[in-house]
């Protein structure tokens, strides 16, 4: 049995979502495309967010990290005003460099 299991993990993840309103993530799909990612990000250098234990792999790293609330998924709108904040930080850096 894997520990967490999904549903611990959905319920770590979909804790700030209010009755009503529709959760971050739904399904275990989601959890494994999530963790996939985190892992990827990790094995590419990013600095894990939790403790590490001796000899733990990417992947349980991205498990432990979604487990603790470390991690974060963002829901479609979030991902899109991230988006539009980023473009509109390149644009003005790049007017600033014109000037």
């Amino acid at each position: 049995m894997i520990h967490p299991s999904y549903v611990d993990l959905m319920n770590v993840v979909n804790k700030e979502v209010e009755e009503g309103e529709q959760p971050v993530i739904n399904s275990r799909y989601s959890v494994v495309m999530a963790t996939a990612k985190r892992a990827r990000q990790i094995i590419a250098g990013d600095e894990p967010m939790v403790r590490v234990k001796d000899k733990q792999k990417p992947l349980s790293i991205a498990v432990d990290e979604m487990n603790q609330a470390q991690l974060r998924i963002l829901t479609d709108e979030e991902k899109e005003a991230l988006l539009a904040e980023k473009e509109a930080a390149e644009s003005v850096e790049a007017e600033n460099a014109e000037n």
